[in-house]
């Protein structure tokens, strides 16, 4: 007879302190130990963690108005470009904004030290920031200008707004080429000299729940040391699954959009990054829970490092031309292990997220379940899952000839 669970039950189970909950890790090998269908019956939720670098995030505040009132048209914080077109005293910072006085890549390759990611780490960090905002006055908001400090804890809002993280499963990246390239997964070393990769495999959220079972609009999730919401699919979402010639398949394209109170996070979980030669950015750390709802959703959550796969990609031409063709698959415990083989010849592999990280995350978000503070969250609706979500599209290009 099929294991049937409801989210509600759950619920009841963290409420009671009766609950069973275990890492995404855990879960491989009690599944191996025991077979699905028992540590489906004995399991109420598998929780899951990473730990990377994430572009696409960000944070938007409300300063609080001045005296007199200033409209906002352009912002700098701590000297990185922010986006004030919102209303007067709104504003939003991206992970890779820069400083406008940056030298960027004029001497290559750029060091990239300070950027948005940074100063969202900073904020965090409860340290002073200074703010530069310039207006153009008008009857309403005659201010024309203001230079000021502030922290975090003056701000009226301070939240992360995330349009894409949690990628489902990123390439690993090797350089054909006869130079070094400096990437957002770190400097690749000519002729296949090294191979850098980003997700954690067996603990990766979305890994975890492929077809979205669990995961949707209202989602509650560990962001940034503190709680925060699934709010949407991740931009360039389009999660499917690619069966390999070895009989393996391939999960990748899932995104999710997140978002949460910027003040109760933690500095140790959004951390700026500087890659050299390419920018700026944000690491993050992020946990989903999944709720063991039947023998499907348990299947997934033990998968294990073995059999799960990664494309290997050349960014040395493919990638940056457009033509991002995988010329291997390899699993993550091979890339885990230090080295694969491609074409007979072994390469070193080096991470970009930090598995230990990820693990402490998934151990974090189990003790806040177990100990009844983190209750599960039935989604409001459901996001577009494998074979659902419309293939993307690139640029339109406009031909001048």
């Amino acid at each position: 007879m099929a294991v049937e669970k409801t989210l509600s039950e759950i619920n009841a189970k963290i409420k009671s302190g009766k609950v069973v909950v275990i890492t995404a890790e855990e879960a491989v090998s009690i599944v191996k130990e025991k077979g699905i269908k028992k540590a489906t019956a004995e399991v109420d939720v598998v929780t899951t963690g990473t730990f990377g670098t994430m572009c696409s995030s960000g944070a938007y505040f409300n300063f609080g108005h001045t005296k007199p009132k200033l409209k906002m048209s352009k912002i700098w914080l701590n000297e990185v470009s922010g986006y004030a077109g919102f209303a007067a005293v709104d504003a939003f910072i991206g992970a890779t904004a820069l400083p406008d006085n940056d030298p960027l890549n004029s001497v290559f390759p750029g060091k990239f030290r300070y950027g948005g990611g940074h100063v969202i780490h900073d904020l965090v960090a409860r340290k002073p920031i200074h703010l530069r905002a310039v207006g153009y006055g008008c009857d309403c908001y005659p201010r024309k200008e203001i230079n000021t400090t502030i922290t975090i804890d003056d701000l009226n809002q301070a939240v992360l707004f995330n349009p894409r993280n949690a990628y489902q499963n990123y390439n690993v990246a090797i350089n054909l080429s006869d130079k070094t390239v400096y990437t957002y997964l770190g400097v690749l070393k000519p002729h296949m000299g090294n191979a850098n990769y980003s997700t954690s495999g067996q603990l990766s959220p979305l890994l975890k729940d492929p077809y979205l079972k669990t995961i949707g609009i209202g989602t509650k999730i560990f962001l940034g040391g503190g709680i925060g919401y699934v709010a949407w699919q991740g931009t360039q979402h389009c999660p499917q699954l690619t069966p390999l010639p070895n009989g393996g398949e391939l999960i990748d394209g899932g995104t999710l959009t997140v978002i949460g109170d910027l003040k109760q996070m933690h500095p140790d979980w959004l951390v700026g990054a500087s890659f050299l030669g390419y920018g700026a950015s944000l690491t993050v750390g992020l946990g989903i829970p999944i709720p063991i709802l039947n023998e499907e959703i348990m299947y997934w959550a033990a998968r294990s490092d073995e059999e799960i796969y990664a494309p290997v990609v050349d960014y040395g031409s493919d990638y940056p031309n457009g033509s991002p063709e995988p010329i291997a698959y390899v699993t993550y415990a091979q890339l885990k292990s230090g080295k694969i083989t491609i074409d007979g010849r072994e390469v070193p592999t080096a991470p970009i997220s930090s598995y230990y990280r990820g693990k402490q995350i998934a151990s974090i978000l189990k003790d806040w379940i177990r100990e009844g503070g983190f209750l599960l969250t039935e989604p409001v609706a459901k996001l577009p899952s494998i074979g659902e979500a419309p293939p993307l599209k690139p640029l339109k290009e406009i031909d001048n000839d």
